[in-house]
């Protein structure tokens, strides 16, 4: 671990009580940090109120040119270029695809439709959803309006039946905003598609074990929507952003509890989060305690990565718990910085320290310094305070999305990632009000 000027050492007993963990941090809390742009200064209103989004890169001194093209470079990569993920099917369907593992997940897809919505490429949109409502959405029985959550792009065989939560969480997303931006009367009525898998949503009583997406006594996301994973959670799936969306335009009699699930997330966030590091398990119990699973033993791994981008852009469009996610960006940015602006790794326990069990991915079991993980660290800039956050803004705008010497690429979820946070730092994901003529 990289020591840079004075280092306060703090045990991790009274911590260990909640986070379970057993071993000390060290955090330096005096990185004197020099750089001609001063302290970063985040916006304090959201763009819900402002209808304005922060363009980080052009506050670093980057040209606007040279921003839309790394954008537009990013975009063709993953899903035009050579080790693109996004696949042409016929004339009107297309897929999105985790090559290294060689499926289509729901996660993936309702990414590739995000993308797709915000950068107004509607054929894309349309492509990917009409595959995915095909071969992935069921049609009938328990799981009706549901999603399997994988499937085997080219045999079309599920994987699995069941869903993982945020899969259904984007998809409901990805379609109000579709409807927003282009109507419903252009081939896909897109309101009427997210309404039938939130009047599904609220159907669902046990039956066949399927239950509703959402922990309706605690008003926060499940893991998975049935009797397995229905009393726990994932952090990355907690959007407060997106439950502020459904109360705005789903428009199904349940506004008032999807703010509250809203304000549960954000209030889950700080338990779930470390109070020193800011990292985050993969899994927790609806009260910030770490989870192991039978697969792997708690600690903050790929999924997590997701969760500074999460805070990051309810920051950016709502704004409604400043105090704490600048805070929480205070903490995860100074931990990793520490730990050095070009090295940290990709997994670690709670407090910092190196996990003993690493979980693999694509053939691969390495730390490494990942840029699927450089890029959300960068999304968190939109709320840092600190001198030291601009260097994760450089870092993200000189990484590449290339294979590394030992021949891992994940052009899927590294590069989605990498996609969102240059979308986020350009001020280019956005709230999708409707449009004048769709009203």
């Amino acid at each position: 671990m990289k020591k840079i000027g004075s280092l306060i050492f703090f045990t991790s007993l009274m911590f260990g009580i909640m986070y379970g963990q057993q071993n000390t941090v060290t955090i330096n809390l005096k990185q004197e940090v020099k750089d001609s742009r001063g302290e970063m200064t985040p916006w304090s209103k959201g763009a819900w109120k402002t209808g304005k989004y922060r363009n980080v890169f052009k506050d670093a001194g980057y040209k606007q040119a040279d921003i839309d093209a790394k954008l537009a470079k990013a975009y063709y990569d993953v899903f035009e270029g050579p080790n693109k993920v996004y696949f042409e099917v016929g004339d009107s369907m297309a897929y999105v695809s985790d090559v290294k593992n060689h499926d289509a997940r729901t996660e993936g897809l309702s990414y590739g439709m995000m993308v797709a919505v915000q950068l107004n490429k509607k054929d894309v949109f349309d492509r990917i959803w009409r595959w995915t409502s095909k071969y992935l959405q069921h049609h009938g029985g328990p799981h009706d309006a549901y999603f399997a959550w994988s499937v085997d792009p080219k045999t079309l065989k599920h994987n699995s039946e069941g869903s993982a939560s945020d899969g259904e969480l984007y998809f409901i997303t990805d379609l109000l905003f579709a409807s927003n931006r282009w109507g419903n009367d252009t081939g896909i009525n897109y309101y009427a598609e997210a309404r039938k898998i939130l009047d599904a949503m609220w159907s669902k009583n046990g039956t066949g074990g399927v239950k509703n997406i959402m922990n309706v006594e605690h008003k926060l996301i499940t893991f998975t929507p049935d009797n397995y994973g229905y009393n726990w959670t994932d952090p990355s799936y907690n959007l407060p952003a997106f439950f502020e969306i459904w109360a705005e335009y789903g428009k199904d009699g349940h506004e008032q509890f999807y703010r509250d699930c809203a304000d549960s997330a954000r209030v889950y966030l700080h338990k779930a989060c470390h109070p020193v590091t800011g990292l985050n398990a993969d899994y927790t119990d609806f009260d910030g305690k770490i989870r192991s699973t039978r697969w792997m033993p708690a600690a903050f791994r790929y999924d997590s990565w997701r969760v500074p981008m999460n805070i990051a852009m309810d920051y950016s469009w709502f704004a409604k718990d400043n105090k704490w996610q600048q805070d929480y960006s205070k903490r995860i940015q100074n931990f990793l910085f520490q730990e050095g602006i070009d090295s940290f790794v990709d997994q670690y326990n709670m407090d910092g320290t190196r996990p003993e069990f690493i979980l693999q991915a694509g053939g691969f079991k390495k730390l490494r310094h990942s840029i699927g993980f450089v890029a959300t660290a960068a999304a968190a800039s939109i709320m840092g305070t600190q001198t030291k956050s601009w260097k994760f803004v450089d870092a993200l705008w000189n990484a590449k999305l290339e294979p590394y010497e030992d021949g891992y690429f994940d052009p899927y979820y590294d590069g989605l990632l990498y996609l969102f946070a240059l979308m986020h730092l350009s001020g280019n994901y956005q709230i999708i009000k409707p449009q004048l003529n769709h009203k």
